[in-house]
This record gives C-alpha cells, structure tokens and sequence, in this order.
C-alpha cells in the first residue's frame, strides 16, 4: 500500500512547505465514508476546506455543507445553477464586460459529472483512504519545482488550464480528476478571500496516481546542480 505519510514528509522537507499536500476523495454514496471520518460542523466553501485539511483537520462534507454553488456543481455535487448557466453569477460579479463573455467562461470551466455524493480531505499524511487528487497551495518556488517534478522522467511542456475563477475546485481538482493530468492555477478571488490561501502562493492539483512518483522526483530536481535550491 502507497504510504501517504512517508510521500508527504519527503514533499513538505524538498518543498520547503509550511503545511500539508492535501489528500481529496469523491464519495458517490454514503456507504463510501471511510469509517472514522466525521462530516464537518460548518457550511462553507471547498477551497476553504481544503485550507482546514492543510491545517491537519480530516473530515466529509456532502452537498448541504458546500457553501459555493459553482464548487458543488464543478465537483460533481449538485447541478449547475441558472445563473451560472447563463453567465449572470460572475457577469454581476464584474468578472466579465459583457454576459456572453461570462457564459462563454462558464461553457469552458471543467466539471465532473453530478453523481458524488460528498467530498473527503485530509491532510496527506493523514490519509486513511484512497485519493483522487492532491492539492498544493504553495509559494511559486515550490510550484516550479513540482512542474519539474512532472516532466523530469519523460520530459515535455505543462500546459495549464484556468481562466482565473474557481480554481480549487475546477482547476485543481476537477480537471485533474477527469483529465488524469496535474493542473497549476493562480487562484481566484473567492479562494483568496475566504479559503487563507497566502498572497503569495499558487494552487496545483495532482492525480493521486502521481504523487509517488512526484515525490521521488521531488528530492532529485531540489537536489540538482542547476536547481536554485540546491545545497
């Protein structure tokens, strides 16, 4: 079995990160809820959730405790609201100069299907299951180097996709979940303003598929003779 604490300390140590990878699983039932794993008290968004988890906290939230509409539909939680359909959310926002631009963004925005039934998180480490993605809010140092993490064995380029909202969830969980690539985004308002993620961090997500070999590499790239970070 893949050992989520080993992997995450060898992240955090090469990262030089201040917390945790965060470990996300989709529940499509009830039934799907690790044993031991307590639904949160709050209602909020799931950017926010995934700040918690990278404090150490290990929980489930289904539909009723997602705060963002445009989260819960991107995860897979709940159908796509009116207002999001039309473009009228994030044109009302001032997103966007016109509302076909907005609906146009919104036709663009990866999200999984409407069959989950709630979200799981923990702190990497803390990982009693099996995840779908990883989630790094990170300084863009420690992001460059996952980017070379992510070419060092076959090489190539990284082409990121975003357009500057819902980036937890979209960006850095959705699309990678259904496209089975890593995703680097800059954040977005909301997950600025009410998740803590620092000024001076990005957001990267990684299918869980990946994160040892990433984490192997990790060490290999920080330890080069061309990295920045080498000592």
């Amino acid at each position: 079995m893949t050992d989520y604490a080993v992997i995450s300390e060898k992240l955090k140590a090469a990262l030089q990160l201040t917390a945790s990878p965060v470990a996300v699983k989709f529940a499509k039932t009830p039934e799907d809820i690790p044993e031991g794993i307590e639904e949160i008290e709050e209602t909020t968004r799931h950017c926010r959730m995934v700040f918690l988890a990278r404090e150490g906290k290990v929980f489930y939230a289904p539909d009723a405790k997602h705060q963002c509409g445009g989260g819960a539909w991107a995860l897979g939680l709940r159908e796509k609201g009116a207002a999001l359909k039309t473009g009228q959310h994030y044109f009302k926002l001032g997103k966007y100069s016109t509302i076909n631009a907005s609906r146009r963004t919104m036709e663009a925005v990866p999200a999984l299907p409407q069959e989950n039934y709630a979200t799981i998180y923990a702190p990497l480490e803390k990982a009693s299951f099996t995840p779908d993605v990883v989630i790094f809010f990170a300084r863009p140092a420690a992001v460059l180097k996952l980017a070379q993490s992510t070419l060092y064995r076959v090489g190539g380029r990284i082409y990121p996709q975003f357009s500057g909202i819902q980036s937890v969830c979209s960006d850095a969980a959705a699309y990678v979940l259904a496209t089975g690539q890593p995703n680097f985004s800059l954040g977005c308002d909301g997950s600025r303003k009410f998740s803590g993620i620092g000024p001076d961090e990005m957001v990267a997500g990684f299918p869980a598929e990946m994160i040892e070999e990433i984490a192997e590499n990790i060490e290999k790239v920080t330890k080069a003779p061309g990295s920045a970070q080498a000592k």
